[in-house]
């Protein structure tokens, strides 16, 4: 994914589901983002979580808990060098 602003867009698309209650979308999301960036190995690495553990986090059948998918922004963001922030809209 060669195009940087898709690629924050897709990260900031994924982190506004997860705010909205829509984890599954949130996963599809990170799941791609993940696939065509940092790959699941290098993810392994920075979060210091096995790869597999990670796929099966962000698979449609998984139950990832706010602290992990925490664990997995925190380093995606630092991927991408962008600092989000929430604005709340009426």
């Amino acid at each position: 994914m060669g195009d940087p602003e898709f690629r924050v867009g897709l990260l900031t698309e994924a982190i506004e589901c997860v705010l909205n209650d829509q984890i599954d979308v949130a996963k599809v999301l990170l799941r791609d983002y993940v696939n065509a960036t940092v790959g699941f190995e290098e993810l392994g690495v920075l979060t210091k979580k096995n790869p597999k553990s990670l796929m099966r986090m962000l698979s449609p059948g998984g139950n990832p808990s706010l602290k992990n998918i925490s664990s997995l922004l925190a380093p995606l963001k630092e991927h991408e060098g962008v600092k989000l922030h929430v604005h709340a809209v009426r």
